[in-house]
């Protein structure tokens, strides 16, 4: 099954959105959640009435209400639940195709107090309220940011929201970083199902592919429950997105940025068609479905077959020069909610995205060993985004069916000059790289309450694809010897003669099929005369992948130099061609094709335990069994078979101090297994870091004993001041490694034998009102969260890796991450301004080998400024950005003098160096 876009779906999307759009608006709403002030938990069946009238209605199975067609004006609204104490508010101000907000908390009551109490309160107190209680109960040590907070924010998509959550840094954009730990050890959930890796060579999600306006909450989870996935050490993101709109709205979209580097520069590209804007390939460069297999080609063609092979292939080798477009988005979102009869309610909300982007790193540094080469990269990325999520509450019940698309289109032309020491010969180097992903999610759940005690129950299907398509990677390197340089009868000469990984066309493909599936119990009960939770739950996941791949390339049959010295749209000239001049080539792809497949079932049991009136415990355990069985396309070249069961026990206490002041602590089991990619012997020829590419079929999954302790005090709703400390002991953690113990850099991984990892967190997100108390610092906030992390690593013995490093940190583990940034409203919230710091200090790309000493990444100061407006009657919003204005080059470096900062050439030997540019956008959107 592989998601595809044809005439029926789209007929079948524009029927969805033309049929919500008779769902009917009313006069006025009020909407909201009622929750437990204690424990968070949202409640089922509370009452909620319009006071003085007979309008009322009942929470549903997630605890939300929704009183619909009420004139406008300011209303009262009574809330009754049988063991609370009711509650009355006042001042719930009702406006004409307009939905007011209201969530509300409740308080159990006090069983000796047999009179009904019934507490007081105001509209804009109590939303206050709702909002600090959510922020102190969650069970874990957790960070977040909600739908509110969202709307009032300039983010575009969700990469952008979690720059403003604390204790994470985002990378390209779109890679997440959680207390100085990288992608491989978080963990990223879509609506409560796991989202599989983006990247075809490493274990990461691409964030940016979620806009910001459909998403309802995104927390971040630092420690572990047990109703968690356990492949998870830095945290667990998860982001819920919206399925019923609070009201019906159309919102149409449009942005536009400019690079400092690449904008209305000389663009370089292959061949560029229409179809590339919308983030297909027109198909021609695909290997054609009937060419010659492998054996085939390997065991010798005959000449009329070779001719014909040759023809089947791409033959475009001209390279265009265009002028680089600004990057261009495009949105439109439309939601639509209709109230039913006997408290149902039906919604759904369907979103489009597109995004265009060219961009240029001139002059990459790469200047290292034998090597001292500039590089020009230019790439033509489109990404395309579909969202369609449906909603029906009936009753005391909710199923909901949530669907995401996103597919990128990545085009990429390198061109590179130099010098090669080894071979004594200046270099001119060509790339034309097209990269195509795509991502299809789709999940169906279902909420109920069971009897009338507040039980739950919800379950969960999903299914989703992975694609990674790279049809015709072409690499032509020229050479010419130092000692021809000045001879005007010797030209710079392709190498025609051998065929290797470095030279061929490649093409693959990967494919992954996912199936899930869950359900969860939830029921309060009373221990020890106070209301406590008890869940339990089974969980499974079945992945299935195909990795495909060829190595193409075509050779001289006879060494020709003015065919070698032809420029490139020449080189494979058709006449050549035709004459027999080249031969197919192929490199044996039996041990890097591979499939694999793996299985894991959870089951878990937790219990939230409340302790006195100020000490809660949420405790439990999670069994994990995990099966794989990766094998290469000749199965006796590479065979992987894993089977573990792990029980992962954890506990978290809170105990409140004061109404303002939580005091944490928690311990935890958690892993991190090795992906496909990372175990099978797959070889990949990395052009770019000049370096293979390996996986390792020997590795083996981490595991990890966190523990964690926490201050944590809320001045008000919103804010937050906070100190953490954490260590993580990490048992056979996977880090990557410069295998050079050959003549070849092979970049693979192994498992090191013990790590730890302990730091500091320091966390501020505070108005400004206690400086000055005036109207300008209320609406001001400062917040920063400052990490500083320390790493140790025991090196496994008698693995035969010659590793050169004993005393080093931890691979990608940073020793401080910095966030901090300044928000400011003006002019009731109609102007938002935010000014954003991020700084992650140096960290260990690559361990050292034999001869290549260790890989650093340097650190970079960045600061984005981000202006929101509110225009047209608060209907639209015009927004402007400007990322990266400081414009550090992005470096990694051989640190070969040891004094831990990277100093340039000739000190320091270069990997890659190279700065992005300053993006400068703005964009306007419109809610009708």
């Amino acid at each position: 099954m592989k998601p595809q876009i044809n005439l029926s779906a789209i007929i079948t999307i524009i029927g969805v959105i033309i049929s919500a759009t008779v769902f009917a608006q009313g006069n006025g709403k009020i909407s909201g959640t009622i929750s437990d002030k204690k424990s968070g938990e949202t409640l089922i069946g509370v009452t909620v009435k319009i006071k003085g009238t007979n309008t009322g209605i009942a929470t549903d199975v997630e605890g939300r209400y929704s009183l619909t067609a009420l004139p406008a004006g300011k209303h009262i609204l009574t809330f009754q639940y049988v063991g609370y104490n009711g509650k009355e508010i006042s001042d719930v101000a009702v406006t004409n195709g307009q939905n007011t907000i209201l969530n509300v908390i409740l308080e159990e009551s006090n069983l000796q107090n047999l009179a009904e109490v019934v507490i007081q309160g105001s509209f804009k107190k109590e939303s206050v309220n709702a909002l600090y209680a959510k922020q102190k109960n969650n069970a874990a040590i957790s960070d977040g940011i909600s739908s509110e907070l969202i709307k009032r924010s300039p983010d575009r998509n969700t990469s952008d929201v979690l720059k403003r959550v604390s204790g994470a840094t985002i990378q390209d954009n779109k890679f997440v970083v959680i207390r100085g730990l990288s992608d491989r050890y978080n963990t990223a959930m879509l609506d409560g199902a796991s989202l599989p890796s983006t990247e075809p060579n490493k274990k990461a999600f691409s964030f940016d592919i979620v806009p910001s306006n459909l998403v309802d909450n995104l927390i971040i989870n630092k420690t572990a429950t047990p109703d968690l996935p356990a492949d998870f050490t830095g945290g667990a993101i998860q982001i819920q997105t919206k399925d019923i709109p609070d009201q019906n709205f159309i919102t149409l979209g449009i942005g536009a940025g400019y690079n400092t580097v690449s904008t209305g520069k000389d663009f370089l590209s292959g061949q560029r068609t229409a179809t590339n804007y919308f983030g297909f390939d027109n198909g021609k460069k695909q290997l054609p479905t009937n060419f010659f297999t492998t054996d085939q080609i390997v065991n010798g063609l005959t000449a009329e077959q070779n001719v014909k092979a040759l023809r089947s292939l791409p033959q475009d080798w001209n390279i265009y020069s265009r002028s680089a477009l600004p990057t261009q988005n495009y949105q439109f979102t439309v939601g639509r909610v209709k109230d039913l009869k006997n408290n149902s309610r039906l919604g759904a909300i369907v979103s489009l995205t597109y995004r265009n982007a060219q961009t240029i790193n001139q002059d990459v540094v790469r200047d290292y060993y034998d090597y001292d080469y500039s590089d020009n990269v230019y790439k033509f990325s489109t990404n395309m985004g579909a969202l369609a999520n449906f909603a029906y509450t009936f009753g005391k019940n909710k199923i909901t069916f949530k669907n995401i698309y996103n597919r990128i289109y990545d085009d990429q032309f390198l061109s590179r000059t130099g010098s090669n020491q080894a071979t004594q010969s200046d270099v001119r180097f060509y790339a034309f790289d097209l990269l195509q992903k795509s991502l299809f999610k789709s999940t169906v759940e279902g909420n109920h309450q069971l009897g009338v005690k507040n039980a739950k129950i919800d379950w969960s299907f999903s299914y989703s694809n992975v694609l990674n398509d790279q049809p015709d990677q072409r690499k032509v390197s020229y050479t010419r010897l130092f000692s021809d340089a000045g001879n005007p009868d010797v030209d710079f000469a392709a190498n025609l003669s051998t065929l290797g990984k470095e030279n061929t066309r490649l093409f693959s493909k990967l494919n992954e099929d996912s199936y899930a599936a869950g359900v969860n119990f939830t029921m309060p009960v009373n221990i020890f005369r106070k209301s406590s939770t008890f869940k339990a739950g089974l969980n499974s996941q079945y992945r299935d992948r195909i990795f495909d791949v060829r190595f193409l390339g075509m050779l001289l049959r006879t060494d020709d130099a003015d065919v070698r010295e032809r420029p490139l749209n020449q080189l494979f000239g058709s006449e050549l061609i035709n004459n027999n001049i080249y031969k197919l080539g192929e490199i044996p792809n039996f041990q890097d094709s591979y499939t694999g497949n793996s299985l894991t079932n959870a089951a878990y049991a937790m219990l939230d335990n409340r302790i006195g009136d100020k000490a809660r415990i949420v405790w439990g355990a999670r069994l994990e069994q995990f099966n794989l069985d990766l094998q290469a396309k000749q199965a006796s070249l590479s065979t992987v078979k894993q089977n573990y069961i792990d029980v992962l026990p954890s506990a978290n206490f809170t105990y409140s101090l004061t109404d303002k002041i939580n005091l944490r602590a928690s311990y935890y089991r958690t892993l991190a297994r090795p992906e496909f990619r990372e175990l099978a012997i797959s070889s990949y020829y990395d052009y770019e870091l000049l370096a293979f590419q390996q996986g390792n079929p020997d590795l083996q999954r981490s595991t990890i004993n966190n523990m964690d302790v926490r201050f944590e005090l809320y001045p008000s709703a919103g804010q937050i001041i906070s100190v953490s400390g954490f260590y993580k002991k990490f048992n056979d953690a996977i880090e990557t490694l410069n295998s050079d113990v050959g003549s070849t850099r092979i970049i693979t991984y192994f498992n090191s034998d013990k790590a730890s990892v302990y730091g500091v967190e320091f966390e501020v997100r505070k108005t400004l009102d206690f400086l000055i108390a005036n109207d300008f610092m209320r609406n001001t906030t400062a917040y920063a969260n400052l990490s500083i992390i320390k790493s140790t690593v025991s090196n496994p013995d008698d693995t035969g890796l010659f590793l050169q490093d004993d005393d080093r940190p931890m691979v990608g583990q940073a020793p401080y991450v910095i966030n901090a940034g300044l928000q400011h409203s003006f002019l009731h919230d109609k102007f938002n301004f935010n000014a954003l710091y991020n700084k992650v200090g140096r960290r260990l790309a690559i361990v050292a080998g034999v001869t290549f000493p260790a890989v650093w990444e340097a650190p970079r100061d960045v600061i984005d400024l981000q202006l929101g407006m509110k225009v047209l009657k608060n209907k639209g919003e015009l927004k402007f950005n400007a990322g990266d204005l400081l414009n550090q080059r992005s470096v990694l470096y051989y640190d070969q003098n040891t004094n831990k900062k990277y100093d340039g050439s000739p000190i320091d030997d270069t990997l890659s160096s190279y700065k992005s540019g300053r993006n400068l956008s703005v964009a306007f959107s419109y809610t009708f």
